[in-house]
């Protein structure tokens, strides 16, 4: 496989759950977000792992993913505020949104450099990743931004399919699947 292409399809994991996680964030029931999002994560770090031939181990990758993403004290603050009545919901939910792409690209840079390497999850140094992690979450959040004004027609139908696998797997529930996908469908008619 040429450079260049093996780079274009780590990306499409990436930016692909990226909108997965977006399209999650938008769940409008606390922490049931947070679930799929990181569901969503996980399931990212795997193919990028498998991508690289890297060994994964899914317990060790959701304790890594976790304890990076998890400690973003937004996240849980943007979920939290959709308790609130009203304003709240529509704060949170875009809020949310926004944290749910930037958490999830800057876990995938962090795992797509770490695993391009060579390396699996027992050589990561925690302390370091954290710092890239951070460093990441900013560029996270400006192609989160940027992603949520290039919306299209056809993301909106792929993110449906990908919301339909979650709740298949009961990371959400139906009633959050039909909620969150007439919210999307809403966007394009």
């Amino acid at each position: 496989m040429m450079m260049e292409e093996k780079k274009k399809n780590q990306e499409d994991i990436i930016s692909n759950h990226v909108i997965f996680a977006m399209t999650a964030g938008a769940i409008p029931v606390p922490v049931a977000d947070i679930v799929a999002v990181s569901a969503i994560q996980y399931d990212m770090i795997r193919q990028l792992a498998a991508f690289y031939n890297v060994n994964y181990d899914a317990d060790k990758g959701k304790t890594l993913a976790s304890s990076l993403a998890g400690a973003t004290v937004s996240r849980i603050g943007a979920s939290a505020l959709k308790a609130i009545p009203g304003v709240g919901t529509l704060l949170g939910i875009g809020s949310q949104v926004v944290m749910a792409g930037a958490t999830t690209y800057a876990l995938g840079k962090l795992f797509d450099a770490h695993f391009s390497g060579g390396k699996g999850l027992d050589n990561i140094n925690l302390d370091s990743a954290k710092k890239q992690y951070n460093d990441l979450l900013s560029k996270g959040k400006e192609y989160a931004k940027n992603l949520k004004k290039s919306f299209s027609k056809d993301d909106v139908f792929k993110t449906i399919e990908k919301l339909n696998q979650l709740k298949e797997t009961g990371a959400i529930t139906e009633e959050e699947f039909i909620r969150t996908k007439e919210k999307l469908l809403s966007k394009i008619v």
